[in-house]
């Protein structure tokens, strides 16, 4: 059985993390896979939005699976199949699984359905929109074991918490929870345990029936603009606007709303 499991409903995917056993932690094949997976998507015009989650209601994901991964990187077990072999000769296959240098422009939204750790929690925060379950926790425990979260959790969660927050999440490793990830506006929603992928569905469903062009030039507006001066990032912000007026889809909004009808975007 593959540790992540893709489904698909129209324009939305989702990726669901299927190891319930151990706390949905990733060894190697799930980094591949999940790398593979956002890889696919940006090449996948139909897909406009993305949904992941993990299995059951304990833990989004608790992070790397330590008992796997790391003794195939100390050399103490030996490669023992193509997941294997594929993370030693390109390491960065585990920080591409967790969004770390990864460039979709497709909208990624995380159904947080319990703990988050380790790179669990990085995966979130490679992720735009997040609704949390009310029980979980979101945490970056690396500190604890002396090395850091080096799967772009540190430098993410300086840019997406208040600096003193963040800081006190970062080196006492101690977890937050889902309320207080509300409160620093780490997450968009806490809900009950059972409504957690609804309201992601809906996330999902509201953002597909946008003009995918305008919802991707926006994302990517956002992340080439990030830390910019203003005025660079204007040029950004206009290029992109300027880009997608001549588009097919951007003479159809208007159409439709003059015309009292919902619109038809076909992506181009």
């Amino acid at each position: 059985m593959s540790p992540i499991v893709i489904e698909r409903d129209g324009h939305i995917a989702l990726v669901r993390i299927d190891r319930p056993e151990k706390r949905n932690a990733l060894n190697p094949e799930a980094f591949c896979r999940l790398a593979d997976a956002w890889a696919d998507f940006a090449a996948d015009d139909t897909v406009r939005a993305v949904i992941i989650t993990g299995t059951g209601d304990i833990a989004f994901s608790a992070g790397a699976d330590l008992g796997s991964v790391m003794p195939l990187y100390s050399g103490t077990r030996a490669p023992q199949d193509e997941w294997d072999h594929r993370v030693l000769t390109d390491s960065r296959l585990f920080t591409r699984g967790v969004l770390k240098g990864v460039e979709l422009d497709k909208p990624i939204i995380a159904a947080i359905n319990g703990l988050a750790i380790g790179g669990g929690c990085e995966l979130v925060l490679g992720t735009d929109l997040r609704v949390a379950a009310r029980h979980a926790t979101l945490g970056l425990a690396e500190v604890k074991r002396a090395i850091m979260a080096a799967g772009g959790g540190t430098t993410r969660m300086a840019r997406q918490l208040p600096h003193a927050i963040a800081m006190e999440v970062l080196l006492t490793g101690d977890p937050i929870s889902a309320d207080d990830a509300l409160r620093y506006g780490l997450v968009n929603r806490v809900v009950d345990a059972a409504d957690v992928l609804d309201q992601a569905l809906d996330f999902a469903a509201r953002i597909a029936r946008n003009g995918p062009l305008a919802v991707q030039a926006i994302k990517r507006t956002v992340r080439q603009s990030d830390g910019m001066p203003l005025d660079k990032a204007f040029g950004i912000e206009a290029r992109e606007g300027h880009a997608l007026s001549s588009t097919e889809d951007a003479i159809e909004g208007p159409r439709a709303f003059v015309e009292k009808r919902p619109p038809v975007y076909r992506g181009r």
